[in-house]
């Protein structure tokens, strides 16, 4: 398959424009230009119709970053848009709250495991915070017991190497502790006696958990009177209609959700345990467009898809082709231990690997988006899947990849994979301690 350098003068026109108007450039870190090859890929999207969006300058491409996960049906699906649309002609935000607000709840109640009761947020970041606040409210202790990555709050992003602005009294209540290895976790309820009010925890990453792990700590949590909080911001709604929780059969205290859940509206939700959710009578988690009826319109009819249509199938088995696609591509062009794609089919993770020192190499990251993104192909980390990704657009995406790993190859015998990259590399979003 050829590679195309695209029309890009749109892009990079608006880009010099948002310099002077906008920090950061982009209004979520993993969107911005630092993520993409400067100079080689887009950086502004304009519509979005199914598996495929459209750049500013009119180049389409198969989408596989999926706004970072939420569009899991499609762009503009007909059955969310028809909901929203006719929402829309009723009303969006009331001055009282909304009978769809009770409907929903009853869905999610139905699907969520450990649902008695839910509450509505708009970003994952207002359950996650909502989740930790709670607990502690709950348990009458403050530190807070994390793996994996949970938001932008101060209690979060506080123990990240981007913790500007945050207090370190607030980062002081905060303690990591290492996925999959549950003496970590032992060892910080040793060291902290009474004083952890709960753990939350991503249930699966990029790596399924050990047989028998998320019980553990459960257990442990149970042992030591702390709450277990699924953090389901990616794998809820994705993986399986009840998550995590339903995939592994271990059922926390608490469960946040995000992404997936009305498919690119913004609408998050909290779920639990009734003697605790009712706790939010208590705590302050309140804000004007908790319920607004837009998102919960979406949200009604992505579900509903979810239960009448075979998603998950078809995620599972689309990802499973690519990934199984990617990985024997590499091994093909002799570059399968310098780059592979890890995860469950349905949100994969592609790694790079530096063939000089074996660190995370943003140049062959860099080298394979550049690649893709010239056949066609929106990459930034991995393929989220979404329903509408057809076979042909699974077909279209492996012939790209093939092309992209001889390129790979090339690069990689030449010792120097930087000169192969037309642009800016890519940057890490989270700076190495």
């Amino acid at each position: 398959m050829d590679s195309k350098k695209l029309e890009l003068t749109q892009s990079y026109s608006l880009l010099d424009r948002a310099r002077d108007l906008i920090p950061g450039v982009a209004q979520t870190f993993s969107k911005g230009p630092t993520q993409i090859v400067q100079g080689v890929s887009p950086l502004y999207l304009e519509r979005g119709q199914g598996s495929h969006v459209w750049d500013v300058d009119g180049n389409e491409f198969i989408d596989y970053p999926t706004s970072l996960g939420p569009i899991v049906l499609g762009h503009n699906d007909p059955d969310v848009s028809k909901a929203v649309i006719e929402q829309i002609s009723k009303g969006t935000v009331f001055s009282l709250s909304s009978p769809i607000e009770l409907d929903v709840a009853e869905t999610l109640i139905d699907a969520i495991p450990c649902a008695d009761m839910v509450r509505y947020g708009k970003n994952g970041s207002d359950v996650t915070s909502a989740a930790v606040r709670v607990s502690r409210a709950f348990t009458g202790r403050d530190i807070v017991a994390l793996s994996g990555y949970h938001g932008w709050q101060d209690w979060y992003i506080g123990t990240t190497t981007r913790n500007a602005g945050v207090p370190a009294a607030v980062s002081d209540l905060s303690k990591k502790y290492v996925y999959g290895d549950t003496a970590s976790l032992e060892k910080l309820f040793a060291e902290y006696p009474d004083q952890i009010a709960c753990v939350i925890m991503e249930p699966v990453g990029v790596v399924e958990p050990a047989e028998g792990y998320l019980q553990a700590t459960k257990d442990l949590c149970k042992k030591n009177g702390a709450l277990l909080i699924f953090d389901e911001v990616l794998t809820g709604f994705r993986i399986a209609y009840g998550g995590a929780q339903e995939r592994y059969g271990v059922v926390p205290d608490l469960a946040c959700y995000a992404k997936a859940l009305a498919n690119g509206y913004p609408l998050s939700v909290i779920g639990g345990r009734r003697d605790v959710m009712e706790l939010f009578d208590e705590i302050f988690f309140s804000f004007t467009f908790g319920g607004d009826a837009i998102s919960l319109a979406a949200s009604q009819a992505t579900l509903a898809k979810m239960q009448s249509e075979p998603v998950f199938e078809h995620l599972w088995r689309q990802g499973q082709k690519l990934q199984d696609g990617y990985n024997s591509l590499a091994r093909e062009n002799g570059v399968g231990d310098f780059t592979s794609c890890i995860g469950l089919a349905p949100r994969t993770v592609a790694t790079f690997s530096d063939p000089e020192s074996g660190h995370d190499s943003p140049a062959l990251r860099s080298l394979i988006q550049q690649e893709l993104v010239r056949r066609g192909v929106l990459f930034l980390f991995g393929f989220n899947i979404s329903y509408s990704v057809s076979d042909a657009d699974v077909d279209h995406t492996l012939e790209a990849l093939r092309a992209a790993m001889g390129v790979v190859a090339s690069a990689i015998d030449s010792g120097d994979v930087e000169s192969w990259v037309d642009g800016k590399i890519v940057k890490p979003v989270f700076r190495q301690a």
